[in-house]
C-alpha cells in the first residue's frame, strides 16, 4: 500500500510540482471523477487553478472494458487501429459507441461545470493528473488532445503507474511525473488503503470549491 486516499496521493504529488507553486499561468487539469480529488488537492496546495478534462474509453462491442480507444471532452477520438482490425469492428459500430460517449462527456460537463466556462489552456502550463494509469488510453488521448491546444507545457502527473506505460506516455508530454511505478501492477486501486468511487457530486464540489472561473 502507498497511498491513504486520493487526497493523501494528490498532497505527495504537489510535493514533487512544487516549482509551479503560485505561478498564475498554471492549471492543474483532472481527470474525472478520482483525478479530480488528486487535483484539487495538488491545486491547493500549489495555489493554481483547477479544472476538469473528460475521456471517455470507447469500448469493444462484445467487451465493454476492452478499450478499442477514446474520445475526448474536445471531440478528439483515438483508436486503437490494430485493434479494431483484430476484432473486425465496422465503422457503424464505432460511430455509434463514439456518440455515445459523447453525449455522456457532454452530460458531464454540464453537470460538474454549470455556468463555469473552460479555461483556456493556450499558452498556460497545463498539469493532466489521474489518480493512476493502469492502459494509459484515456490519458493519451488526453494529452494528445491537449497538445492541440496550444499550451506553453505540458506535464503529465500522477500517483501510480506501470512503468511501461509511463515510457510509452512520456513522448506525449514535455514531462512525465509518477511517484511510483510497482511491478506487478494489476489495478490502480490495489495501491490505495481506501479506493471508493468518487461521486459526481464530490466533483462537483471540488470544482465550485476551487478558483475556476
Amino acid at each position: 500500500m502507498i497511498f491513504r486516499d486520493r487526497r493523501d496521493a494528490g498532497e505527495q504529488l504537489a510535493t514533487q510540482l512544487q516549482f509551479l507553486a503560485n505561478q498564475p499561468d498554471v492549471i492543474a487539469l483532472g481527470i474525472p471523477r478520482g483525478g479530480v480529488v488528486v487535483a484539487a488537492q495538488v491545486a491547493r496546495a500549489l495555489n493554481v487553478s483547477l479544472d476538469v478534462f473528460i475521456a471517455r474509453k470507447l469500448g469493444a462491442p462484445m467487451n465493454p472494458e476492452l478499450a478499442i480507444g477514446a474520445v475526448t471532452s474536445t471531440g478528439d477520438v483515438l483508436l486503437d487501429d490494430e485493434l479494431v482490425r483484430d476484432l473486425r469492428i465496422s465503422d457503424e459500430v464505432i460511430e455509434r459507441e463514439v456518440e455515445y460517449q459523447r453525449k455522456e462527456i457532454e452530460r458531464r460537463l454540464e453537470m460538474y461545470r454549470q455556468d463555469r466556462t473552460l479555461l483556456d489552456v493556450k499558452n498556460k502550463t497545463v498539469v493532466l493528473i489521474d489518480d493512476g494509469i493502469a492502459t494509459g488510453s484515456t490519458v493519451l488521448a488526453s494529452l494528445r488532445s491537449l497538445r492541440k491546444q496550444g499550451p506553453m507545457r505540458l506535464i503529465l502527473a500522477v500517483p501510480v503507474a506501470p512503468a511501461e506505460t509511463m515510457k510509452r506516455l512520456e513522448h506525449e508530454c514535455d514531462q512525465a511525473i509518477v511517484l511510483a511505478t510497482p511491478e506487478p501492477f494489476l489495478a490502480v486501486g490495489r495501491f490505495y488503503l481506501i479506493f471508493d468511487q468518487t461521486s459526481d457530486e464530490e466533483v462537483v464540489a471540488l470544482l465550485a470549491d476551487s478558483n475556476l472561473r
